[in-house]
């Protein structure tokens, strides 16, 4: 293989499955990011303390200092295009986290930063790489399925309080303001994927259930779940489900000219049906675990079921060969602007939107103004965008209460620390 790809990866938490690349993806760790000093040097121990690894608390030091080819962002959910962007500037590749953007404005800045400086840019959305799904889309590519018609994807991921705490410590953690479409490239990237088709018109819907089960311990400001519907470029309407609703599931079912196939919610295994018709006989349906097309035994230590690895070894492939990924800008913007423009119309009685044409610079300068985010410290007011459509709405005392003892004892000031770095970080102040 050629030389090693160096990449910087920001953020210890998520971003310590990007820190051990496997060898065939010709990616090399020399740098991390993170605002913690504490984080970083118990990083440094679990990888055995390296010495050609470099730490950084300050993203743009890494930038200009690192000895880095690439950027791989694992940071907060809403920062992704903004530090993306700078990289791309500094004259980094980029493998970004979902989800790409957290307003349409940092859709259209990104998309010209990557035009403009020529850069690798690539979604990590590891779901549409299942040894599942990559077999799905092998099967639709033959034609055997035909032509897609109707698509479910579920991103469904319930928590218990304790473990809501102790991922989103703080009120203003950007788990707590998410709107509960806004996580939705899980559920949607696969059906993209798969089909080959993309989203051009969306419509969002939230049930007006309150749930109960956290007995007034809930501090998301946060609907139960959220349903997405969008036509696709192709004509067909698919279906997206993600956010708390009981009880998990990442399924993907695919409803086709020529037959069906399904991630088997029982067995964990792929569905494939026909009909009597479209085989000239009785109905034909198997169920089986299909191997992995190439590089098993690399994907199959990976996180998320392998995808993991896959979108690690596409970034590599991308920047070697100088081309554009599958995920590539465009595609990332508008699996991520379902989520938007998803909740923008659950806000205003259910109305569709259209997803813009991320490629014309035209539709593209339409956006500029575009801040609506729910997020704190961005341009938006946060009051301007609801999160939740069951308003008015704040958490309770004895919630508050809770969750305050919970960050005091396990998560100090809300940057991720145990109470025992805490201490330690204290003594090093």
């Amino acid at each position: 293989m050629a030389e090693k790809i160096k990449i910087g990866v920001v953020g210890t938490g998520r971003g310590w499955v990007f820190m051990r690349p496997a060898e065939v993806t010709g990616l090399k760790l020399t740098a991390i990011c993170d605002r913690r000093e504490i984080k970083l040097q118990r990083t440094l121990e679990k990888l055995g303390n390296p010495e050609d690894v470099e730490t950084y608390t300050d993203y743009d030091e890494m930038l200009e200092k690192a000895d880095i080819d690439a950027v791989v962002l694992a940071n907060y959910f809403n920062e992704h295009a903004p530090f993306a962007i700078k990289a791309l500037r500094a004259g980094k590749h980029v493998l970004s986290e979902c989800i790409a953007m957290g307003s349409m404005a940092e859709a259209a800045a990104l998309c010209r930063a990557v035009e403009e400086t020529g850069k690798i840019y690539m979604l990590a959305e590891n779901y549409p790489y299942t040894k599942l799904r990559m077999e799905m889309k092998r099967l639709y590519d033959s034609g055997e399925l035909g032509e897609l018609i109707y698509g479910e994807g579920e991103y469904m991921h319930p928590m218990d309080i304790e473990t809501l705490y102790n991922i989103s410590p703080g009120m203003h953690h950007w788990r707590n303001q998410t709107p509960s479409t806004y996580y939705c490239t899980h559920a949607i990237a696969p059906l993209m994927y798969i089909s080959g088709t993309d989203p051009v018109r969306v419509t969002g819907f939230v049930p007006k259930i309150q749930d109960q089960s956290y007995r007034g311990g809930e501090v998301r400001a946060q609907d139960p779940g959220g349903i997405i519907v969008c036509e696709m470029t192709n004509g067909s309407i698919v279906r997206t489900v993600q956010g708390a609703v009981r009880s998990s599931s990442n399924i993907t079912t695919l409803h086709c000219t020529r037959g069906m196939c399904e991630m088997d919610r029982l067995t964990g295994m792929l569905t494939v049906q026909h009909t009597s018709f479209d085989r000239q006989g009785n109905v034909s349906t198997r169920t089986y675990m299909p191997d992995w097309p190439m590089l098993g035994s690399a994907a199959s230590s990976a996180g998320h079921s392998g995808g993991d690895f896959w979108v690690q070894y596409y970034f590599g492939e991308a920047i070697r060969n100088n081309e554009q990924p599958w995920m590539n800008v465009y595609r990332a913007c508008a699996a991520s602007a379902i989520g938007i423009l998803a909740w923008r119309s659950a806000c205003n009685g259910g109305i569709p939107y259209d997803i813009p044409d991320f490629t014309n610079e035209e539709e593209r300068k339409k956006l500029d103004n575009d801040t609506w985010t729910p997020f704190r410290g961005a341009d938006a007011d946060p009051d301007d965008v609801p999160t939740r459509t069951l308003s008015p709405w704040k958490p309770t005392a004895e919630g508050l209460e809770a969750a305050h003892k919970f960050w005091e004892e396990r998560d100090y000031m809300g940057l991720g620390w145990s109470k025992a770095d805490a201490q330690l970080a204290k003594t090093k102040m």
